[in-house]
């Protein structure tokens, strides 16, 4: 049997470690249960922590843990579970990990981070030059800590090799079952997905993510405009226009913007009216020829494929998905 430790730390979201333990724990196991068939178990599973006491996580529950992360021998896999809160904070209290993380990737062990766990796997250096992704959420704080990763943040799973990475929190489950084929067989995940009742294969968490609107700048021309956007994206807006307005030069406003939010004025007004468009086709009786009207365009097919490039689905998918009337 493969060797896997989850690594639980403090406040982390506790279904990260316990999730990801009980896929591990049914690979090979719950279906043939179910089926009346002899067991075989494909992975044994230790959970420890940084000094092999109990885990306070985020909900404040606390798990009792196998042992300490240094009792732990002859790994295949360690995965880290996703820490929530002040995740730079985290890092500074807890700096012996990195070092631990270190040594068992040097002596062959794999790594794979749930969510937030990226960041103390880029801490270690070992993700410099590689890809990895995070939750939507912690993207620039990712970029600007991680300069040297080539982050993905529209990709659910990472893989290079041997350093995992996977997205938003609940994609411990995408992430576990992607390494239950990986370290067996697609038998046995096939078997684990239809016991689980649990989809496998998604690629993406861009139709989950609000875009990002980066704000976290000093530049207070740019952060009025910003916000002169977001309260009049409905208006017909035009990069002249909007230099005129903030008494700029058409190539230096454009310049400055793209320098300060990472978008070009034309990108961010886009994002702006897909959030939403989001937003409104998250409401009973809304269509998408309505909301393209209301977030400021006129040309319907024009919006649906920008609509797409930005969420990864056609409008009346995303509805489905996330609309407040959706039938269960």
């Amino acid at each position: 049997m493969k060797k896997i430790t989850i690594l639980a730390l403090s406040s982390a979201q506790a279904s990260s470690i316990t999730g990801p333990m009980d896929v591990f724990i049914f690979a090979g196991v719950l279906w043939e249960v179910i089926c009346g068939e002899q067991p075989s178990p494909c992975f044994e599973v230790t959970v420890a922590s940084p000094d092999g006491k109990a885990v306070k996580c985020f909900n404040r529950l606390l798990v009792a843990l196998h042992c300490s992360m240094y009792d732990v021998r002859n790994m295949d896999l360690i995965m880290i579970s996703a820490i929530t809160g002040n995740v730079i904070k985290w890092l500074e209290r807890n700096k012996n990990i990195i070092d631990w993380l270190k040594q068992q990737y040097q002596s062959g062990t794999q790594i794979a981070a749930v969510c937030t766990g990226a960041f103390i796997l880029a801490e270690t250096g070992l993700l410099n030059g590689k890809t990895a992704t995070t939750h939507w959420d912690f993207i620039d704080q990712f970029k600007q800590r991680y300069p040297l990763v080539r982050l993905r943040p529209d990709s659910l799973i990472t893989d290079e090799g041997n350093l995992y990475c996977s997205g938003g929190s609940n994609a411990f489950n995408d992430l576990s079952l992607y390494l239950v084929e990986k370290l067996s067989s697609r038998e046995v995940v096939v078997q684990c997905s239809k016991a689980m009742v649990q989809d496998f294969g998604r690629i993406t968490q861009t139709p989950y993510a609000s875009l990002n609107l980066l704000k976290s700048h000093n530049m207070k021309d740019i952060l009025a405009v910003q916000r002169w956007i977001e309260e009049n994206y409905m208006e017909a807006i035009s990069i002249s226009m909007l230099a005129e307005r903030f008494g700029m030069g058409q190539r230096t406003f454009g310049r400055r913007f793209k320098q300060t939010t990472g978008d070009s004025p034309l990108a961010y007004l886009q994002k702006v009216r897909i959030n939403a468009a989001k937003a409104l086709l998250e409401k009973p009786y809304s269509t998408f020829e309505e909301v393209t009207y209301r977030v400021g365009y006129e040309d319907i097919s024009s919006f649906r494929k920008i609509f797409q490039r930005y969420t990864g689905l056609r409008p009346k998918e995303y509805q489905r998905l996330f609309h407040q009337g959706a039938n269960v």
